[in-house]
């Protein structure tokens, strides 16, 4: 991130020096500079944090493990469905959850890619 961060600069600075046949002063010049680096300081949190969200979601819930909390944020899974899940732990599988009737097959199939049962 930091190597991104200082060619992100680079060519900024670049980009404010070149691009103008306009005579600014060094103050000037250091204003526009100091502005443009703020700007892609923010952008750059923007992205970190996009990257960390995407990782997150391409995360597995361990149904045997999660909290009540965890399972609520899985699509279609409320507080009644949550309880459910934790009352009849373990798991071997996560297809049990359907086969036990603990979810229906439709709640089920919604959440199949996002959890794990290890």
């Amino acid at each position: 991130m930091k190597i991104f961060a200082i060619c992100a600069l680079a060519a900024l600075s670049a980009v404010l020096t070149a691009c103008t046949t306009e005579q600014r002063s060094p103050d000037q010049i250091r204003k526009e500079t100091a502005s443009a680096t703020s700007a892609a300081a923010r952008d750059a949190k923007a992205v970190a944090q996009g990257v960390v969200d995407g990782l997150k979601q391409g995360r597995t819930v361990n149904i045997n493990k999660a909290s009540e909390s965890d399972l609520e944020k899985l699509p279609g899974i409320d507080e009644s469905a949550a309880r459910r899940i934790i009352a009849n732990r373990p798991y071997e599988e996560t297809n049990e959850l359907a086969k036990k009737r603990i979810l229906s097959r439709s709640q089920y199939n919604h959440i199949a890619d996002k959890i794990t049962a290890r």
